[in-house]
């Protein structure tokens, strides 16, 4: 089980308020990541959740018991930092043991457990090396395995993938994804990468100065983004949000509308512009037009085959069905 409830929670440190008062519910068995800009508070709300700092104010229920004072040894719950913390003079086999030695778990049981993790994690052939011979991704892996042997209600992830590079970035997030199917256990995951969060969450919660902007399925935060901070935070590239005229025409004060969403031509469109940096991707390419009026410039994803040069001038269409509608409180029309 782990399911988790954050009920009228805020966190301030002294007079400062960094996270006013929110409700939230995780279920048990979710993915879900909080995901927003730096010094949004989503680290703090996870260290909330682990008990590594107080509330102020509020409830945090875990499996229906309260939560909110008890410790983080308590909670039952395991915490992989951004920071591997391995010891390098232990091997990998102590590193994972060391939870369940200091749990003073019987030998036979801590056996079972480091191999049942090191076979979901592929590290079944380096238990006998140190950390200092292992690459960025494998010592993250035995992180990841030091929390799964502790068998928690629920993982917590505080931007774990933050000190590797792309392509290990890429690789561990699809790892993790994975080992949540195989595990089927709460994970909750923070990150700045709104890439990580599209494609690993079931849920995600959007954050911005510690307020709650939107929490859904990444298709339901992609397809109705309830606020224009949502609607340029989610997709990637962002969103084109256009102001003037153009909006008022659809009877908005900003209008937006995704470079997937566009479609280019050499000889009409709705809108003429011109080419300034074509970033040709192979499968894809972001062509970024000047000359749009409210919109400058304007980002459009077009095929790898597109054949654009800088100052060509291009015409530009936006999908009718695909345009996104916003108020004067850049709230969500519709």
């Amino acid at each position: 089980m782990g399911r988790i409830q954050l009920k009228q929670v805020q966190k301030k440190f002294g007079d400062v308020e960094v996270i006013p008062p929110l409700d939230l519910e995780i279920d048990d068995g979710e993915f879900v990541v909080f995901v927003g800009p730096s010094g949004c508070g989503k680290s703090t709300l996870l260290r909330l959740i682990a008990g590594l700092e107080d509330a102020t104010a509020g409830h945090i229920e875990i499996d229906g018991d309260d939560a909110t004072m008890l410790p983080p040894a308590k909670r039952g719950l395991a915490m992989v930092f951004q920071s591997y913390a391995l010891y390098p003079h232990m091997s990998v086999r102590k590193n994972i043991a060391f939870p369940m030695r200091m749990a003073k778990i019987p030998q036979d049981e801590q056996n079972r457990r480091i191999e049942a993790a090191a076979k979901a994690l592929n590290l079944t052939d380096y238990l006998d090396r140190r950390p200092g011979q292992l690459s960025g991704g494998q010592r993250q892996r035995v992180a990841i395995g030091r929390a799964i042997v502790r068998e928690p209600a629920a993982f917590l992830f505080d931007e774990p993938l933050s000190n590797l590079d792309a392509a290990l970035r890429v690789g561990m997030r699809m790892e993790i994804s994975e080992l949540h199917k195989k595990l089927a256990t709460t994970m909750v995951y923070v990150t700045h990468d709104q890439v990580e969060a599209m494609t690993m969450a079931d849920k995600i919660v959007v954050l911005q100065a510690g307020v709650i902007e939107q929490v859904g399925s990444p298709l339901e935060l992609y397809r109705a983004p309830r606020n224009l901070f949502v609607a340029g935070f989610i997709g990637s590239p962002k969103m084109n949000l256009i102001d003037g005229p153009e909006a008022a025409k659809h009877n908005a004060q900003t209008i937006g509308i995704r470079p997937e969403h566009i479609d280019v031509s050499t000889t009409e469109g709705a809108w003429q512009g011109t080419v300034g940096v074509a970033e040709h991707l192979g499968s894809d390419t972001f062509i970024h037009i000047h000359g749009i009026p409210g919109c400058d410039p304007m980002t459009v994803r077009a095929g790898g085959e597109v054949l654009v040069n800088h100052g060509d001038t291009v015409y530009l269409t936006p999908r009718a069905e695909q345009i996104h509608r916003f108020d004067a409180q850049g709230l969500r029309i519709g």
